[in-house]
């Protein structure tokens, strides 16, 4: 390899690569006497997924075809670490496609994400899965045409993992699920060191993009096509704080100038031709009054807000780290309803912490009567070693937690049904996202409140805002009728 002609600056040094790269993967589609294709396997959050476009962008860039089967020439498993079946469900996929690469001489796997974070999971992949080619880790993301190129020139493995890292690139091949919507990273790292989250420990520390580049960005998505932005960071509220990281300590710094996240998100509706703005995630701690104040005037920002509660226990609430309680969320809760009283409000729940008591399972079943949530992601605790819960006492029995998570569940789906019900006879505008899976006859959007509707239609109405009259509530979703311009 010439070093001297590599630029040194990103993301030029990225399309070097890629282009490096193609001339390579050019060599192997004429050996093999056909197209090569990759699979990105995505777990985990609407950052991964997010993460997983760039990789996707990157690989055709570098002439790799995209197809749904882990039979591909180029495997990417884009991985979480949140819960332990994230990373039993990654060991289960490499053990199956250990055979597939012994019939192709031509596949190469990949792992990145979250858990690549983790030293022993890095230790486990180099001594049990020698048939990993390269493994790299959240840091680096945007890294992958470099890496592939070290491998494709040497033929060996090549394992990258940085502790941390000062680079954002952004600008890259992007391959989006959809061409009318995708998400923007405001934010990386997490701050908030929840007594039960691994996401500070892989992700690394906050820090903000430069509100310039994030509508830059967004001007250049709109002109390309996109209708709604999703903007994307751990804990958006945070947006543009500055911290001093000096000697381990988080110390925030007082900066004049800082540009907080409602005032981001009202120079993002000034953005032309956008149409719909959401975010995640918000922590409760971090959500202002101003922030509340521009939802509620500002038509473009959807009335849907994801609120994460976690717990209705102080107690276990004080145990997780997240420094409000009960009381403190549902004041909250009623400031926002009172600015916006149809908002559509969902959570995250954790069912079984360590030391959970019946009194504070019931304490999580009242914030759940009381809030009323639109819908709510209910999950059984998952211990993550690293974490201060994992070594925690009074871990909870299977028996009693599947018990409690049952119990739940039926109460939060009886709310959410009644919850969706309530729009049952209006008219709402839908983004139409796709032909329905079940009859090709139908189309598929969600409403601003973020409420799925199915109604006739063709094609040619994706990617389209349309209205729609909600005629048949089926429990978490409608059946609708489209209301044409002239009725």
């Amino acid at each position: 390899m010439d070093f001297n002609n590599i630029p040194e600056l990103e993301p030029d040094r990225q399309y070097y690569f890629m282009n490096k790269c193609k001339e390579l993967i050019l060599d192997k589609k004429t050996e093999a006497n056909r197209t090569l294709t990759y699979c990105v396997t995505t777990f985990g959050c609407q950052m991964n997924a997010h993460d997983s476009e760039k990789l996707k962008g990157i690989l055709e860039a570098m002439g790799y075809e995209e197809v749904e089967d882990e039979k591909a020439d180029f495997v990417i498993f884009n991985t979480c670490t949140v819960r332990e079946n994230a990373n039993k469900k990654l060991y289960g996929h490499l053990g199956h496609i250990k055979n597939l690469k012994s019939k192709n001489p031509h596949m190469i796997i990949a792992l990145c994400g979250c858990m690549m974070q983790e030293d022993h999971v890095v230790e486990t992949i180099k001594k049990k899965y020698s048939y990993v080619d390269i493994v790299f880790g959240t840091h680096n993301i945007y890294k992958l045409a470099e890496l592939v190129y070290m491998n494709l020139s040497t033929n060996k493995r090549v394992i990258e993992v940085l502790e941390k890292s000062d680079t954002s690139v952004e600008n890259l091949p992007t391959k989006r699920k959809y061409a009318f919507k995708t998400g923007v990273n405001i934010m990386f790292g997490c701050n908030n060191f929840c007594s039960y989250c691994i996401v500070p420990y892989v992700r690394g520390r906050e820090k903000s993009r430069k509100p310039e580049d994030i509508i830059a960005e967004i001007k250049s998505l709109v002109a390309n096509g996109v209708k709604e932005i999703m903007l994307l960071g751990q804990n958006v509220n945070s947006y543009g704080k500055v911290f001093d990281y000096t000697d381990g300590k988080i110390e925030q710094v007082a900066s004049e100038d800082m540009v907080t996240f409602p005032k981001l998100l009202s120079m993002v509706c000034q953005v032309d031709g956008l149409e719909r703005i959401r975010f995640m995630t918000s922590h409760p701690k971090d959500l202002s009054d101003e922030l509340i104040e521009v939802m509620a005037k500002e038509p473009k920002i959807c009335k849907h807000l994801h609120l994460p509660v976690q717990s209705g226990s102080t107690d276990i609430l004080t145990k997780m780290n997240r420094r409000y309680t009960k009381e403190q969320y549902l004041q909250l809760v009623d400031k926002i309803k009172k600015a916006m009283p149809d908002i559509s409000l969902t959570t995250d729940i954790i069912v079984g912490f360590p030391g959970e008591t019946e009194e504070d399972f019931l304490d999580t079943m009242d914030i759940v009567e009381k809030v009323r949530y639109d819908q709510a992601f209910t999950f059984i605790y998952s211990k993550r070693t690293g974490t201060p819960a994992a070594i925690m006492p009074n871990q909870i029995s299977d028996e009693v937690v599947k018990d409690r998570f049952g119990r739940l569940l039926n109460k939060v789906n009886e709310i959410s049904s009644e919850r969706t019900k309530r729009f049952e006879g209006s008219i709402k505008d839908v983004l139409v996202e796709e032909l329905n899976h079940q009859d090709k006859k139908l189309v598929t959007g969600r409403t601003e409140e973020n409420v799925t509707v199915h109604f006739e239609g063709d094609s040619s109405l994706i990617g389209e805002n349309v209205k729609v009259k909600l005629l048949q509530c089926r429990g978490f979703y409608f059946i609708g009728e489209r209301i044409k311009e002239d009725e």
